[in-house]
């Protein structure tokens, strides 16, 4: 006999990404342009499937007043010269 247990989905369909925003799938395809231009996770390429985590991530990153720690949140990458240009410079301020 084989042990059963449950897997939580990770990425789903756009109709229970829809249901995550308590959406129905039309108006969510519809609102899809707009909420991705606002930062919404993007579906993946392959799979078409979205991340339920950074959905939620996206949820309360809306309102960072509301969880502590998730007013430092940032969705979009850095360009790598800055990052190397401020490590640099904080190299240098320690130095005697």
């Amino acid at each position: 006999m084989s042990r059963r247990f449950h897997v939580q989905p990770g990425d789903v369909p756009a109709d229970c990404a829809a249901k995550r925003l308590g959406m129905t799938l039309e108006a969510f395809t519809t609102a899809l342009p707009n909420l991705i231009a606002r930062g919404f996770p993007k579906p993946d390429p392959d799979t078409h499937n979205f991340d339920l985590d950074a959905i939620d991530a996206w949820r309360r990153a809306r309102h960072p007043h509301l969880f502590r720690g998730l007013d430092k949140v940032e969705f979009l990458a850095r360009d790598a010269s800055d990052v190397v240009n401020d490590r640099l410079k904080a190299m240098r301020e320690r130095r005697p």
